[in-house]
């Protein structure tokens, strides 16, 4: 069976959300997923000051050398600037070893992000993201326009074809709406589904 791993970090749950459905989808698509966070690296005061979600639903990541242990990898992360937070960016750093060794040449990756606004940042924050699957040599599946919630404009909605996104609102009070979670089920199912095809 194919294994999917959905790596993410989220300060206040949305991601979480997302992460959720991208298991869902890629379960959906045939294969066996887990989903793993990487470590909060920001102070406790920083964290207790900006009100972090700390109630995280899944464990943290064993290491970088488990991203190995699976076909396909989904990385979600919010932006920062336009670009992925310095947690995500840190474990990312790590993976030189696994890079060296060609530890994911061939694998399937895929991003997902959210940002406050509707313009703010998510392509450029995807691309921060899947610049590293990239470099790790991995086959990049994102959000393509088979799935039809990509189009129109009758509501406030993320999602773009780099990945699948939500919208927060500044204060984080907007929670990911149907049609977001169903693209993140759709890029899910499609990257596990690539996966299978990748493995014969």
């Amino acid at each position: 069976m194919t294994k999917v791993l959905v790596l993410y970090y989220s300060s206040y749950g949305h991601i979480e959300q997302m992460a959720d459905a991208i298991a869902e989808g890629a379960r959906a698509g045939g294969a066996e997923v887990d989903i793993r966070r990487v470590k909060e690296t920001a102070p406790a005061e920083v964290v207790a000051a900006a009100h972090f979600k700390t109630d995280a639903a899944h464990p943290e990541i064993e290491g970088p050398d488990a991203l190995t242990n699976y076909d396909a990898v989904i990385v979600g992360a919010p932006t920062r600037y336009g670009r992925m937070p310095s947690q995500m960016a840190a474990f990312w750093d790590t993976t030189g070893g696994v890079w060296m060794k060609g530890g994911l040449v061939g694998k399937v990756g895929g991003a997902f992000t959210s940002t406050a606004s509707q313009h703010g940042g998510q392509e450029t924050t995807l691309f921060s993201i899947l610049t590293n699957l990239l470099h790790h040599g991995m086959t990049i599946v994102g959000l393509d326009y088979g799935f039809s919630g990509l189009n129109g404009v009758s509501e406030v909605m993320g999602g773009t074809p780099y990945g699948a996104s939500t919208i927060a609102d500044g204060d984080g009070s907007r929670q990911p709406s149907q049609v977001e979670l169903d693209g993140a089920r759709y890029q899910g199912k499609r990257i596990a589904e690539t996966a299978a095809k990748l493995r014969g």
